[in-house]
């Protein structure tokens, strides 16, 4: 395992406003003092760098939160820095999330002078009115002229959108994907919208003040999803992943193919060989720790616990898991942990596809990987 290539997680845990959908580990403040972070995010990298000795560095990634609110400076040192822990291959992939209102988007060239090469835009709807419903702090035309000053600064361009949302027809979405499409970037997440627990948007569905189109429509939403992004040659390499053949984000698939990753900044997980690690959530929790050497827990993983976490992540992928790599990085079979009657009934449904090489899903059985896993994990 020490000798296959580390992904990197950044999390900066800030934002403007808290989304009504989101449920990530994201909070909002009247002010950051941005000295003070940088410093501890790189005391914090040093500590994993310390348990992770002679590796070499895939990838980078800044998530959030909004990593974007984060000086160019700061992400400049976190590279420098994790570049010299590590040995970072020749054709490293370092991302960054970032969100479309014009402060943020007037410090895309100094990310990528900082050495950011993939940036990863939060759009989430091309038009005003679910933007409001959504409630980003951006409007279409701030989020457009984003867009268009990222494809300017970086080779390589991604932008999420969310579908499923309320009101939507497939009508609407065909036209709002086809114009997706054109822009013309290499990826795209497009996420089905979910209710999260303990977020606005669960509370008002509890209340009847918020409807999602019903599952027929869902379903056909997904659908038509798969059907136009493979059209235009970007397919789904994962459930809700899509891109141009080599254009996939390498860092992801680090995680859906369980490979080792560490993680730094509030509440960010980590994998190192078989031990799960994890940061304290709440940010200013995570900086008073830090000062003593702490702020993190280590759990060491027991083979079954690894396998079904590797079963979880892989099979979101277009793939499927590799029986071979799944032994390689589990230290058991892939047939270990499965319910060989359910996976049969799974496969006889066209849900699933079993063989020698491994374990995947069907495009009729994509839509449905939680209920497939929640059927098949032993």
């Amino acid at each position: 395992m020490s000798e296959e290539p580390l992904a990197l997680y950044v999390h900066w845990p800030f934002c403007v406003t808290k989304c009504p959908y989101c449920d990530f580990n994201s909070h909002v403040r009247a002010s950051v003092d941005d000295a003070i972070w940088c410093v501890a995010l790189l005391k914090d990298l040093a500590i994993e760098a310390q348990k992770l000795p002679g590796r070499r560095l895939a990838s980078i990634f800044f998530g959030g939160g909004t990593p974007s609110l984060m000086p160019p400076a700061t992400v400049a040192a976190i590279i420098e820095a994790a570049c010299r822990h590590w040995q970072p291959l020749e054709n490293i992939e370092i991302t960054l999330e970032a969100n479309p209102s014009s402060v943020e988007s007037a410090r895309f060239a100094g990310f990528a002078a900082a050495g950011i090469n993939r940036l990863s835009l939060g759009l989430q709807a091309l038009n005003d009115a679910d933007l409001k419903v959504l409630g980003r702090p951006h409007d279409l035309a701030q989020g457009l002229a984003a867009l268009e000053t990222a494809q300017n600064h970086f080779d390589r361009v991604s932008f999420d959108l969310i579908y499923d949302r309320p009101g939507m027809t497939i009508a609407s979405w065909q036209a709002e994907l086809a114009r997706a499409l054109a822009f013309g970037t290499d990826h795209l997440s497009l996420y089905q919208l979910t209710l999260e627990p303990g977020t606005r948007f669960t509370a008002l569905h509890k209340q009847g003040k918020l409807t999602l189109p019903d599952a027929e429509t869902s379903a056909d939403l997904f659908d038509l999803t798969r059907m136009m992004t493979a059209a235009a040659g970007i397919p789904a390499y994962e459930v809700s992943n899509h891109a141009r053949l080599g254009s996939e984000s390498r860092h992801n698939l680090a995680y859906w193919t369980y490979g080792d990753y560490a993680g730094i900044g509030p509440g960010a997980h980590g994998r190192r060989s078989g031990i799960a690690t994890e940061r304290l959530k709440k940010p200013e929790s995570w900086l008073a720790a830090l000062e003593s050497g702490g702020g993190f827990s280590e759990t060491a993983l027991t083979s079954t616990e690894r396998a079904t976490e590797a079963l979880v992540m892989g099979l979101r992928l277009g793939t499927g898991i590799d029986a071979a790599r799944f032994r390689a990085r589990t230290g058991v079979a892939l047939e270990s942990i499965l319910r060989p009657n359910r996976v049969a009934r799974l496969v006889d449904q066209g849900l699933l596809e079993h063989d020698a090489l491994g374990l995947r899903l069907t495009l009729a059985g994509q839509p449905f990987v939680d209920t497939v896993l929640k059927e098949i994990a032993a």
